[in-house]
């Protein structure tokens, strides 16, 4: 599952790629001082004082040069201190900048599940999803982040670090992918029993891909044109998924689950627990229970034909 391949070393951008040299950077610092100090070690304990010698008076040459190679050490461990203070300050400011963003997003977290919105100045150009984000290849991404519920964590560790999710305080973070490509994010705060079920996909488009993609999802559902599709309308609109979720065009239009409005076109559901099959998504809609115990979907009785119509319309929404 290529999707699902994560990791910190490989920056996919220019925020991750300023974690990764910091991390760099005192790796290969923290692994220079270790070799030192196991030489020091291994010196002092091959280098004893022979018995019967009695110790260096003080003011003696050995005593002025034990003094100084001590000081040194510590004058050496200051330094290095000092220069991890200055790098970490100067990436954090360098993660934090203020710049133009080609877009806005306010992503949400709840259990267990990520919300997306899409701001634009126009109210009806502005998007939802869940669990899947597009983002321009090559453009500043900048996402406001909340918490409906307890805290999360934000972390594509290809994009960036992570980032806390606290009930009541907005935080955010930028975010930009150099290439196209899928990067595998999740939750990194344990927040529930099913904490390892809320993953999450950024997903890096070319800019005229990405338009395409946006101006598809600020459109409406399909309006169904068979009598199959039409039937599948019905039973959304009488069952309990309108308590819950919302179709644009159709009156459906709660938000306490996922939008549906586009849910074929996302590649996995119960964020990121199942490929978004046919045949899975019958699964969850019968029994979301039996694959994500806790999880806030109730299980609905559905007769087979009823189900099947409801999945044919679901499989309509792109």
């Amino acid at each position: 599952m290529r999707d699902w391949l994560q990791s910190a070393l490989r920056p996919a951008g220019p925020e991750a790629a300023s974690v990764h040299a910091l991390w760099e950077f005192m790796l290969w610092t923290s692994v220079v001082v270790f070799v030192l100090v196991l030489g020091a070690l291994a010196w002092g304990t091959f280098h004893r004082r022979p018995a019967g010698v009695a110790p260096t008076a003080e003011g003696a040459p050995g005593e002025r040069r034990m003094t100084r190679v001590v000081s040194t050490a510590v004058g050496a461990t200051a330094l290095v201190l000092f220069v991890f203070l200055v790098f970490d300050f100067s990436t954090g400011r360098a993660l934090t900048a203020r710049r133009d963003a080609a877009v806005r997003i306010e992503v949400t977290g709840h259990q267990w599940w990520w919300e997306v919105n899409y701001y634009d100045s126009i109210p009806n150009r502005r998007v939802s999803t869940a669990n899947e984000i597009h983002i321009p290849v090559g453009r500043p991404v900048l996402i406001r982040l909340n918490s409906q519920d307890v805290i999360h964590s934000f972390w594509a560790p290809d994009l960036n670090g992570k980032r806390d999710l606290i009930p009541g305080k907005e935080s955010s973070l930028w975010i930009q992918a150099d290439s196209p490509g899928v990067y595998h994010g999740q939750c990194a705060e344990f927040c529930g029993y099913q904490h390892a079920k809320m993953a999450f996909l950024v997903v890096a488009d070319r800019p005229a891909e990405f338009a395409r993609w946006y101006a598809g999802q600020a459109d409406t559902a399909k309006t169904p044109t068979d009598s199959v599709t039409s039937r599948g309308q019905e039973v959304f609109l009488s069952s309990t998924c309108v308590m819950c979720h919302a179709i644009h065009g159709t009156p459906a239009g709660a938000t306490i689950g996922p939008d549906l409005t586009h849910l074929a076109s996302r590649r996995y559901i119960a964020a990121g627990s199942l490929p978004n099959t046919r045949g899975n998504l019958a699964g969850w809609i019968l029994d979301a229970q039996g694959i994500k115990p806790g999880a806030h979907m109730p299980p609905n009785s559905l007769t087979p034909a009823d189900l099947q119509a409801l999945l044919a319309y679901l499989g309509t929404l792109k």
